[in-house]
């Protein structure tokens, strides 16, 4: 708290856009009826398509590998977040250190300790978001794994495999859902680091964010492929 009043107008207002921009591009790309025909729920009805295939299979060695190979990328993730979490409490305690060197880079104007501790807790605060995305979502792939062991043979018509390849696919969504928000974390991370440099880099590189991922989730060779298109 101490650190705040070392916040200018300006900074005030770059954490707004920053937080606005994160929220409200979470909230128009998960929820919003304009934001339905994205990447992420596109995704989501093929991942009931594949629950209705698994169902059908008496053997389901392709699906558990998928499964695993859907894991190794979040532990991925997650493991390399914990170097990045490190290596910025290790920022934070030379952070005397770091105001030396950033008052030679361009466009740093005048600052403090504290005001450079408190841009370095938004960095690091954004990067612990990604973790705790990324390890809830390798839990839900876990269960997800429950899921599929568990899972009964029909074919779709059937009211108890239709239900239950609901919940397979909704697992599926949830434990793939979150780890788009750590995903998204990342990048919001990224422009928090703009901080370092100027209030105006970070408000203007959390809006490019956004737009790159616009650009991803709404006009991507992926989605092409995904609706068919390609």
């Amino acid at each position: 708290m101490h650190a705040f009043p070392h916040l200018s107008a300006i900074d005030w207002l770059a954490l707004a856009v920053f937080f606005a921009s994160w929220a409200g591009y979470a909230w128009f790309s998960e929820h919003s009826a304009r934001g339905a025909g994205g990447l992420i729920r596109t995704s989501q009805r093929y991942r009931l398509e594949w629950a209705y295939r698994m169902l059908e299979r008496d053997v389901r060695v392709t699906d558990s590998t998928l499964i695993g190979n859907l894991m190794n990328s979040v532990s991925f993730y997650a493991n390399t977040t914990i170097y990045i979490i490190a290596g910025l409490f290790a920022a934070l305690g030379a952070a005397d250190t770091l105001l030396g060197v950033a008052a030679d880079l361009p466009f740093a104007g005048p600052g403090s300790r504290e005001l450079l501790e408190i841009k370095l807790i938004l960095v690091l605060g954004s990067f612990v978001f990604a973790y705790f995305k990324f390890t809830w979502s390798l839990r839900q792939f876990n269960l997800l794994s429950i899921l599929v062991g568990a899972a009964p043979t029909g074919a779709t018509g059937d009211p108890a495999i239709d239900a239950y390849a609901q919940q397979v696919a909704g697992a599926n969504n949830l434990a793939g859902d979150d780890f788009n928000r750590g995903i998204r974390a990342y990048y919001f991370g990224l422009a928090a680091a703009g901080w370092l440099f100027h209030p105006l880099i970070l408000a203007l590189a959390a809006l490019l964010v956004c737009v790159v991922l616009y650009r991803r989730d709404y006009r991507s060779a992926a989605l092409d492929v995904l609706r068919g298109k390609a």
